[in-house]
């Protein structure tokens, strides 16, 4: 095996990491942004008010994007187990 295809590997790995992540991470910002400013506008200094909508919202976005983040995830591994022969040489 060589050194390229473990780098092409890791970092075919790691995209796929950050494109899955996406989603979540950019509702997760996008909540807390506005629990923020409905914070600051109302004078409200409770810290833990943004947990809860950023659950609910995460856990929705996880309902409508899951499909797509175990169909990319399933097709890379299922490409790393067809490919495994030349990987071990």
């Amino acid at each position: 095996m060589d050194t390229a295809i473990v780098i092409d590997i890791a970092r075919e790995a790691l995209w796929l990491i950050i494109i899955c992540s996406a989603p979540l991470l950019l509702v997760s910002l996008v909540v807390g942004l506005v629990i923020s400013i409905f914070q600051t506008v109302t004078s409200i200094q409770e810290q833990t008010l943004t947990f809860v909508p950023k659950i609910i919202s995460i856990f929705i976005t996880l309902i409508l994007c899951g499909g797509w983040i175990m169909d990319n995830i399933v097709s890379f591994m299922t490409r790393l187990f067809e490919n495994f022969a030349t990987y071990v040489r």
